[in-house]
């Protein structure tokens, strides 16, 4: 460990923000960031058409309903509805990967880079640096759930048409209303990667390649996402961070059923701080010689 990391530091708040606004702007910068949300806002664009073409437009179609999540059906009734499609299709494989992409590489692409050790030597500290990648990390799962929020809401109004939302319950609302709860929708999915981007941070340590570390980081995911669908394993299930990722439909009942919803907010929570507190004990720990 080098002189310059040892020597106490208090940096300013100032510095943290310029650190944090810094690292968010570097970050949407890349051109790997930038395809990631082309390849996010494409997805409604794709699921908007195919509904379109499999109903031929008319109204009252199924619409892939079966099997499907409850309201896929209701996409051809209320272009509003492929909000809430479209980022039930992103969010088992699409949008985890994304964070897998940027949280993979959050430290672990630094050190590869060579700057990791440059970072260090600035006023921020190893703690500080890496609430401030954290910080970045979900920053990108809050931007990238309203990408695709934003692509089904123009695709949904551009072929299909708006107006009341039936919910799930049978109850109508007005469409402004629909909108606050797409809104809530987006932001309760964005809460639900928290774990999956402590996860990804946690491994982004562990190693100095970031293509291993988000090449693992996705692999977990999908691993993940297996044992969850596996019905043998229906014990240890309720406590892996993908199980109740499709709660938010919840929130298109009325009232609003919170049982799900709370669990999964709940894991998601311990997973930042397990795996958050597992990245903290190994970054400020290891031996930074690039």
């Amino acid at each position: 460990m080098s002189q310059a990391e040892t020597v106490p530091r208090r940096p300013r708040p100032l510095w943290s923000l310029s650190l944090l606004r810094s690292e968010i702007g570097t970050t949407f910068r890349r051109w790997r960031t930038l395809a990631l949300l082309a390849v996010l806002a494409g997805v409604p664009i794709l699921v908007g058409i195919a509904v379109k073409i499999e109903t031929g437009g008319g109204p009252g179609g199924g619409g892939g309903g079966e099997g499907g999540p409850a309201f896929i059906s209701q996409v051809t009734n209320n272009g509003l509805f492929l909000v809430f499609t479209s980022l039930a299709v992103t969010l088992p494989f699409f949008l985890p990967m994304s964070i897998g992409v940027i949280a993979g590489d959050a430290i672990a692409g630094e050190a590869h880079g060579g700057t990791l050790r440059y970072l260090l030597v600035a006023p921020a500290g190893r703690t500080r640096l890496l609430l401030v990648k954290y910080a970045t990390t979900l920053t990108f799962c809050l931007v990238g759930t309203l990408v695709v929020a934003l692509s089904a809401l123009a695709t949904g109004a551009l072929l299909f048409p708006l107006g009341e939302v039936t919910l799930l319950s049978g109850t109508s609302i007005s469409f402004g209303e629909g909108l606050l709860r797409a809104l809530v929708i987006a932001c309760a999915v964005a809460l639900s990667l928290v774990g999956v981007a402590a996860v990804g941070l946690f491994i982004s340590t562990l190693t100095s390649s970031g293509i291993a570390a988000m090449a693992t980081t996705v692999g977990l995911l999908i691993t993940v996402q297996i044992l969850d669908t596996i019905p043998q394993l229906d014990a240890i299930q309720p406590y892996l961070f993908p199980h109740y990722w499709l709660s938010f439909a919840d929130l298109l009942r009325d009232p609003v059923y919170w049982d799900q919803l709370q669990k999964n907010f709940g894991l998601q929570a311990l997973y930042a701080v397990v795996f958050g507190s597992a990245a903290w004990a190994r970054f400020t720990t290891r031996d930074i010689t690039a």
